[in-house]
């Protein structure tokens, strides 16, 4: 049996922080439940302060882009002023799907906090594993086909993009 060391004590702050999330956490939750297009809901948060948040709305916006963390990285961008959200955590009622997964590393939030895992939201219909799958194919191999066409004249674009001297990366 190991020892336990009893003199071990969590960081300095380490309870208010966790009180933090748990508050986010509800607060995601609570948009969750009121939600008409879907049992979704995100809050971006930094330092404790509400910066974005959003619940689904992918049926009543017809817009299949509408999940929870879209709304809210959407909300705190504006309210911000920026694309990027970095220092800020996204809370969501559940682990985000490869969009919404995809939109958070963009707006380079520093963490993602979630309350039901993927497979949970598999079991009440919303399955994401053939789109993790589908990413992790070689072109050729996807259900989803795709073309390559015009590279030469796509370059253009491209080209013109890195001559620019005003350029913000992201």
């Amino acid at each position: 049996m190991e020892a336990v060391d009893e003199g071990w004590l969590p960081p300095r702050g380490w309870a208010s922080l966790l009180r933090m999330d748990e508050d986010m956490m509800r607060r995601a939750l609570a948009l969750a439940v009121g939600s008409a297009g879907g049992p979704f809901g995100a809050v971006v948060a930094r330092g404790g302060a509400v910066l974005g948040e959003g619940a689904n709305h992918v049926v009543p916006g017809r817009d299949p882009t509408l999940h929870a963390e879209i709304v809210a990285i959407r909300d705190a961008c504006r309210r911000e002023g920026t694309h990027d959200l970095s220092g800020a955590t996204l809370y969501t009622s559940c682990e985000p799907c490869p969009m919404c997964l995809s939109a958070a590393w963009w707006a380079r939030v520093k963490e993602i906090v979630f309350s039901n895992s993927r497979a949970e939201a598999a079991r009440i219909g919303f399955d994401d594993a053939a789109i993790y799958e589908e990413v992790s194919r070689p072109l050729e191999q996807r259900r989803l086909p795709m073309r390559r066409i015009l590279a030469a004249e796509g370059w253009q674009g491209f080209e013109a993009w890195a001559a620019r001297p005003d350029k913000q990366m992201y």
